[in-house]
C-alpha cells in the first residue's frame, strides 16, 4: 500500500479518536470546531484549509500542535472497578473485565473501546481469557457461570457454562484452544470442551478453600491452580488426577498471578505471586 495512502488513515484515525465526542454532537461540528485545533503537520489541516477557507468562527491565536498529542493513557467505558485483564494473542486488542458485569474490548494502539461492552452476566466479572486464535473470549462471573463470545462482533457464542456452586474466580483456555479450565470459590476445578461447552470429566477437588486462579501448562497436559488454603496444586489436565503433594511454602492465601513457564526434567516450572490479604 502506498505510504502516502498509510499516512492519511493514519491521520484521519487520529482525528476521529481526537475529536470524537464533537463529532458525535453534531456533524458540522466536524469543520466548524476541528479545523482550528488540527495539527500543522496533519493532512487533514491541509485539506479542511482549501475546503472550509470562509470558516473563520474559531482561531488558535497560539500554542497550536505541530503533530497529534500521544493516546489517551486512561481508558474509560467500565462504571464499576476494574477486576481483570488479557491481551488478544496478537496483541492487537485487550479485553476487561469489571464490577459492572460486562466485559469491554479495547485497541491496544489507541486505547478506544471497540463495540459495546459485552452483556450477559449478571454479578461482576472476575476473569477474561482470549482464546489462542483470537477468536473468542471467555469470560468468568460471581454468577456462577463462565461465558464465551465472539471476540469480533460482542456476540454471545452458545449458551453460559454451568455447574460451580459459587462464583467462579478465574478462566484460562487450553494452549489448543480446545478445552478451558476454570476456576472456583466453590474449591473445584473443572475442565470444559470450548466447542460444545460441555464439562469434561468430574470437577478437580483437592482444595480446601476457594481457587482463585488456573493456568495451563505449554504443551497442554497440566492445570496448576492457586488457593486460599495456601497451596498450589497440580493436575493431570487429561485425567484430573492431582500430580505429585500440594506445593506449599506461603504463608497467606495464593491468589493471583500463576503462570507455568518452561518444562525441566518433564515437569512445569511454576512462576507465582503470592498476594497478601
Amino acid at each position: 500500500m502506498d505510504s502516502t495512502l498509510i499516512a492519511r488513515i493514519q491521520d484521519l484515525c487520529r482525528f476521529i479518536i481526537t475529536f470524537h465526542h464533537p463529532i458525535s454532537i453534531g456533524a458540522p461540528h466536524t469543520y466548524i470546531s476541528t479545523y482550528p485545533f488540527l495539527p500543522l503537520q496533519s493532512p487533514l489541516s491541509t485539506v479542511f484549509s482549501t475546503w472550509f477557507t470562509k470558516t473563520k468562527a474559531i482561531a488558535v491565536q497560539s500554542g497550536k500542535l505541530l503533530s497529534w498529542p500521544a493516546s489517551p493513557l486512561e481508558w474509560v467505558g467500565h462504571t464499576g472497578p476494574v477486576l481483570c485483564i488479557t491481551w488478544s494473542s496478537n496483541g492487537s486488542h485487550v479485553a476487561t473485565g469489571s464490577s459492572d458485569g460486562t466485559i469491554r474490548i479495547w485497541d491496544a494502539e489507541t486505547g478506544t473501546v471497540v463495540g459495546e461492552g459485552l452483556k450477559g452476566h449478571n454479578r461482576s466479572v472476575s476473569s477474561v481469557a482470549y482464546s489462542p486464535d483470537g477468536q473468542h473470549i471467555a469470560s468468568a462471573s460471581n454468577d456462577k457461570t463462565i461465558r464465551l463470545w465472539d471476540a469480533k462482533t460482542g456476540a454471545a457464542v452458545g449458551k453460559p457454562l454451568e455447574g460451580h456452586n459459587a462464583g467462579v474466580e478465574s478462566v484460562a483456555y487450553s494452549p489448543d484452544g480446545r478445552h478451558i479450565a476454570s476456576a472456583s470459590g466453590d474449591k473445584t476445578i473443572r475442565i470444559w470442551n470450548a466447542e460444545t461447552g460441555a464439562a469434561v470429566g468430574k470437577p478437580l477437588e483437592g482444595h480446601n478453600a476457594r481457587v482463585k486462579s488456573v493456568a495451563y501448562s505449554p504443551d497442554g497436559r497440566h492445570i496448576a491452580s492457586a488457593s486460599g488454603d495456601k497451596t498450589i496444586r497440580l493436575w493431570n489436565a487429561e485425567t484430573g488426577a492431582a500430580v505429585g503433594a500440594p506445593l506449599e511454602g506461603h504463608k497467606r492465601r495464593v491468589r493471583l498471578h500463576l503462570m507455568i513457564g518452561p518444562f525441566e526434567c518433564g515437569m512445569p516450572r511454576l512462576v507465582l505471586q503470592s498476594v497478601r490479604l
